[in-house]
């Protein structure tokens, strides 16, 4: 199959079936991207029976690229997934980084 600029679903050839609270991700794998050819991190529900599919595209600069069967294209991580309670608050507590945003503990 040939990964081009736009994004494409490409099929695994598995399907699975795992317990609720479990938290089942698929993701980049870092050769690929840097390389330029980008999977999309997605998460698979754990209603879900059908085929796990895989979307991936490369970066426009670059040929597309062509997935044969075996290729290792992602990963997959699974976790537990924490049931959570989130509140509003007015304010929050500081902290030595504070409202340090992107790249602000690289100093």
């Amino acid at each position: 199959m040939e990964v081009g600029s736009e994004p494409v679903r490409v099929p695994t050839g598995f399907a699975m079936e795992f317990a609720s609270g479990l938290d089942v991700q698929i993701r980049p794998r870092s050769g690929l991207s840097s390389r330029g050819v980008l999977v999309v991190l997605g998460t698979v529900d754990s209603d879900y029976r059908g085929e796990v599919l895989v979307t991936m595209y490369a970066l426009p600069h670059r040929e597309p690229h062509v997935v044969q069967d075996g290729d290792r294209i992602a990963q997959m991580v699974i976790s537990h997934a924490e049931k959570v309670s989130i509140e509003v608050a007015a304010e929050l507590s500081a902290t030595s980084r504070d409202t340090g945003g992107h790249g602000s503990t690289g100093r």
